[in-house]
């Protein structure tokens, strides 16, 4: 089975549990795939029905009529092989005697999410810039493995998302069609596509605002939307979670996901964040900067491997480590409101979870935590 063939699969049985939503957000995507303006229609044309039918009966058949004529138009259509498409050698960016990025060592492939974690001031925005070329490197070397003409078109298929963003003017819409008709759309296609997009990131009710009628985050959703409609090779974003709630951010990050793994249209996903476990879940690659330096969680041997957890509990830390000595407890920290334990690696989380039954250690919060890059902030 394709991966193609699996996506699909994944979209009928969302239309099965009555999704419509998040079954609306893939049947776009392939839509899209199509780059035909004759699927751009057919799915508007639901769109625009289903603003006043959303209770029908009708949506499920409709929706699975859209579906499958999607399938058998992209069915010939040829799947894109992931690829290379950046390769950062030894990169190294100086800005005085008290920081330096780098050495930085990474690929960037396409259909790909790499996420940056890190604290704040240890080089995530710098190293974003530095791919982007807003910033050149001291020393090191960033080739981008796609074919361009100038840096005006480098730039064009190779997109930076700042936290902050610029201010526009006129209707979000309006910036929207703008794009649209700057990067190669044509005349009749042109309102289709940014409807779909609009649609797309959940701004189809907000295409008339302006501004300052936006919350920040859907600013970054219209920034992102902007974005997509130049068709770039990758996408560089800064701390796109950092003004959503928890479920904006799932969200959010779902639909990077889904925007990244198109099967006919890939794109590079590279971006920065504090939400360490939400940007884990959903990234291929992590990587963590401290005080500039990279360090990648599937790549790191400069320590021996330990199962190490994470937990709350109102136990004291001299009881636990009475209670937990049978498991070879090698340390037990305190981080902040939560408790580090580093065990032996043959300990695993079930073993842990039995002695703590055992032993009647009541616990709050519990998370392992050996292969996640949260290790590296308790160093």
């Amino acid at each position: 089975m394709t991966v193609f063939e699996k996506q699909i699969a994944e979209v009928k049985e969302i239309l099965q549990f009555e999704n419509y939503a998040q079954a609306i957000k893939r049947i776009i995507d392939f839509t899209l795939d199509t780059e035909d303006i004759l699927h751009y229609k057919q799915t508007n044309d639901f769109l625009d029905w289903y603003d006043t039918h959303e209770s029908s009966p009708e949506v499920k058949e409709k929706l699975t009529d859209l579906l499958n004529n999607l399938q058998l138009s992209l069915a010939s259509k040829a799947i894109q092989p992931q690829e290379t498409i950046i390769s950062i050698a030894n990169l190294k960016k100086v800005y005085n005697s008290n920081f330096a990025l780098g050495p930085i060592n990474l690929d960037i492939k396409s259909g790909e999410i790499i996420g940056l974690v890190g604290e704040n001031g240890n080089g995530k925005t710098t190293l974003l810039r530095s791919i982007c070329g807003e910033l050149h490197p001291t020393s090191g070397t960033i080739h981008y493995n796609f074919d361009y003409s100038d840096l005006y078109d480098l730039r064009t298929q190779l997109v930076y998302i700042p936290q902050r963003t610029d201010t526009w003017r006129g209707s979000m819409y309006q910036n929207l069609e703008f794009t649209a008709s700057c990067y190669g759309y044509k005349p009749e296609e042109n309102n289709l596509v940014v409807d779909l997009v609009v649609t797309r990131l959940g701004l189809r009710k907000f295409r008339n605002y302006n501004w300052n009628g936006l919350s920040s985050g859907y600013k970054m959703r219209f920034e992102l939307a902007r974005m997509l409609l130049r068709k770039p090779k990758i996408l560089l974003i800064d701390e796109p979670l950092a003004n959503l709630d928890i479920l904006a951010q799932q969200t959010v990050l779902d639909d990077f996901r889904n925007i990244a793994n198109s099967p006919f249209r890939p794109i590079a996903i590279v971006l920065s964040s504090q939400q360490l476990y939400e940007v884990e879940k959903t990234s291929n690659q992590v990587v963590f900067l401290k005080q500039g330096i990279q360090r990648n969680l599937k790549e790191d041997t400069t320590e021996e491997k330990c199962f190490m957890v994470e937990f709350e509990t109102t136990e004291s830390i001299s009881v636990l480590k009475e209670k937990l000595a049978k498991l070879q407890l090698l340390s037990l920290e305190q981080n902040g409101g939560t408790l580090i334990g580093t065990f032996p690696i043959e300990v695993t989380i079930a073993t842990f979870m039995k002695t703590l039954i055992h032993e009647q250690i009541e616990v709050n919060y519990l998370r392992n935590i050996t292969n996640s890059t949260r290790r590296f902030f308790v160093k």
